[in-house]
């Protein structure tokens, strides 16, 4: 009994071990301000056909987001916008996003000129 305590014990250890790293600080900031833009920017987002609006994209997002971080598949900004926020990851069709009156675009492109803004700033 002793040996089966002690090798439960090693493989939860082992486990824990295993758990994957954050991504660095600067990254969680600049996704939870790129998660933030998108829920309060009160554009449509297109998904697989189907428009949503922008909190209902940030919490797609946001889930999309959590998984790849639970893959360690996100080390930069830039890794978050092409492998959560630029297509779907079941039918591969870009994301399009429609703010106002003004053109549709990907949101590869949105979200990168934001980015891109947000570093510019002081």
């Amino acid at each position: 009994m002793h040996n089966r305590s002690l090798t439960l014990t090693l493989l939860a250890l082992g486990a824990v071990g295993a758990a994957q790293a954050e991504p660095p600080v600067a990254v969680q900031r600049e996704v939870s301000f790129l998660l933030g833009y998108v829920e309060g920017s009160g554009c449509g987002f297109q998904r697989n056909g189907t428009w949503y609006t922008s909190r209902e994209a940030q919490a797609h997002l946001r889930d999309k987001y959590q998984y790849l971080v639970r893959q360690d598949l996100i080390a930069s900004t830039e890794h978050f916008i092409e492998r959560a926020a630029t297509e779907s990851s079941l039918s591969g069709s870009p994301y399009q996003v429609k703010c106002g009156s003004g053109p549709t675009i990907t949101s590869r492109q949105w979200l990168s000129s934001e980015l891109e803004q947000l570093r510019a700033r002081p």
